[in-house]
């Protein structure tokens, strides 16, 4: 399998050659103003709408030169963007909020089910 890179202009590094993970979407939003820290692989979007209306979005990051390691910032290790909280997450981050929306379903299922006892008349 051949390694791909990718060539991109900065504003502080001139040209910046560096290998780009198969996940990565490429850098077609990438501009020749940006530091070489600003360089983000990002993957597809996994996309959650709902009766056509977006509500959020994931995907795949890593900031190979980003000059921290604080994951909700981005991060040399990869993660996951998660737009509803406006942070990255590892694994575990991931899971947990997976289990989180879980219970969330669940309890929006609860007041469906409240609802339609109050439309039905079985309650106020």
């Amino acid at each position: 399998m051949t390694e791909r890179t990718v060539t991109l202009p900065t504003r502080d590094h001139g040209d910046v050659t560096l290998p780009c993970p198969s996940w990565c979407a490429g850098h077609a939003d990438h501009r020749p103003y940006n530091y070489r820290a600003d360089i983000l692989h990002q993957g597809p979007d996994v996309t959650l709408t709902f009766r056509g209306h977006h509500i959020a979005d994931a995907s795949l990051v890593q900031s190979p030169f980003t000059e921290t390691d604080v994951p909700e910032l981005s991060s040399r290790t990869p993660g996951v963007s998660v737009s509803i909280i406006g942070r990255t997450l590892d694994p575990a981050g991931l899971y947990s909020l997976a289990a989180s929306l879980d219970g969330y379903a669940d309890q929006l299922r609860d007041t469906a089910d409240q609802l339609s006892t109050i439309l039905a008349g079985g309650g106020q």
